[in-house]
């Protein structure tokens, strides 16, 4: 830009009227980064509202993120400018002054130049802001036909290289060519030679076909032969398997018959043995016969009035004999029992306190236990029962004595089955299905033991 004659009115404001011309987006840029720099040193009291929190960015975020705010401020505040203007025209030095004086020397950046006449305002500022957006926008254009005279080189530099690269694989192509036409004859040549060994393959082919032939005649002669030798031993193997099975049949019969007496022969021993326990109320032994012999050497009665006492139903002693018992089955008359012993507490109470102790008693004796109460209508909610006590509860017009039965009832015969109650038709019903019967006394002593 040649530079220019001072203006008598230089420093003579011009019109309010006159309207500020739009920046050019590089000058905008420059004169906000321009007056980014020297907010912090304008007093909070002269800065503009909006720009207070700006002042205190970061130089490089300072432009960046409050660039909105500080354009709108210059244009809209004239004060805000004038002091902006004063500390940038501090810091622009020689360059300043010059603009003020209207001499801008012609190797000045267009761009700075029209940003400092936008701050400073110096008489025909707008003319050198319109200079500066003709320079920034010939500089464009001149950038724009740099770069398209760089792409038009680069294409012919391409077109160069593919022309080049086409005559390569052109070259490529021709012996590449050449090669197949010289494999071209090679496998005419092959082609001949396998049709020769084609045609004495068939004439091979038809000299084993008549040989096949007459071996097929040899076989089937043979495999005849060997067919009816094969008849004949399969019927010998179907006699032979004819007369083995009739001996296995009669094998099977007469093991079958032997183990159906052998079968029936101990069913009726052991059902004859189960009714004689039954008869006669054998008891398990407490006295062996040696004890006898000693008691009568020793000058003093024999053990056996004293197990006579201890066999007695309310005796622990004697229920912890049938506790020993293998697979036994303890099935307790539950308000038999607890009222005997906890009639004072009520009677959700005393159904907690007996399954508690046939609890423990159940890890004692391993002994599987099922606990009986009347009136299952009568006790809604009830808790968990613990692990080893199984409860029931007699349904609606079923007593629970009719229940114990039934469980007796369904245990297999042999197996030992303890009932506990102090119910004389209780004990004589399950007596006379095997079961052994103990009085409440004998359980509640036995819990109490324990």
């Amino acid at each position: 830009m040649a530079p220019s004659q001072p203006d008598e009115t230089a420093d003579r404001p011009e019109p309010a009227a006159a309207v500020d011309p739009v920046l050019p987006e590089p000058v905008r840029q420059r004169t906000v980064a321009l007056v980014a720099a020297v907010l912090p040193q304008l007093a909070e009291a002269d800065l503009p509202a909006p720009l207070r929190k700006v002042a205190k960015f970061a130089p490089a975020r300072r432009a960046k993120l409050g660039g909105a705010a500080i354009a709108t401020q210059l244009a809209a505040d004239a004060s805000f400018r004038d002091q902006a203007a004063a500390l940038v025209r501090a810091e622009a030095g020689e360059l300043a002054g010059a603009i003020r004086e209207g001499s801008v020397p012609g190797a000045a950046d267009p761009v700075e130049v029209a940003a400092l006449a936008y701050l400073l305002r110096p008489a025909g500022w707008r003319a050198m802001v319109v200079a500066a957006g003709a320079a920034v926008a010939a500089e464009t254009r001149s950038a724009e036909v740099a770069a398209a005279v760089r792409e038009a080189r680069q294409e012919v530099a391409r077109a160069v290289h593919e022309r080049a690269v086409a005559r390569v694989e052109a070259d490529k192509l021709r012996d590449e060519l050449a090669r197949v036409r010289d494999e071209l004859g090679g496998l005419r040549e092959e082609h001949r030679r396998a049709g020769r060994a084609l045609r004495e393959t068939e004439a091979a082919r038809q000299r084993a076909a008549e040989l096949l032939a007459t071996e097929k005649g040899r076989l089937a002669r043979a495999q005849a032969d060997h067919e009816a030798e094969l008849r004949r031993l399969r019927a010998r193997l179907a006699e032979a398997q004819s007369a083995a099975g009739s001996a296995r049949q009669a094998a099977r019969d007469a093991r079958t018959t032997n183990e159906a007496r052998l079968w029936l022969l101990l069913e009726t021993l052991g059902q004859t043995a189960v009714g004689l326990r039954r008869e006669l109320g054998l008891e398990p032994a407490a006295e062996l016969p040696a004890d006898a012999v000693a008691a009568a050497h020793a000058d003093r009665p024999p053990a056996a009035a004293a197990a006579a006492k201890a066999r007695d139903g309310d005796d622990p002693a004697r229920l912890d004999e049938l506790l020993a018992l293998p697979k036994v089955h303890l099935v307790v008359d539950g308000y038999n029992v607890t009222k005997r012993g906890y009639g004072e507490l009520s009677l959700e109470r005393q159904r907690q306190r007996l399954i508690t102790g046939l609890s423990g008693l159940a890890a004692q004796t391993r002994a599987e236990v099922t606990v009986v109460f009347d009136g299952a209508d009568k006790v809604p909610g009830l808790p968990p029962p613990p692990r080893g006590v199984r409860v029931l509860f007699s349904k609606k017009g079923e007593i629970a004595d009719e229940l114990i039965r039934r469980l007796v009832r369904a245990e297999p015969a042999g197996r030992p089955v303890v009932v506990v109650s102090s119910d004389r038709e209780v004990a004589d019903g399950i007596r006379r299905h095997g079961a052994y019967p103990a009085a409440a006394d004998a359980l509640l002593r036995r819990l109490g033991r324990a």
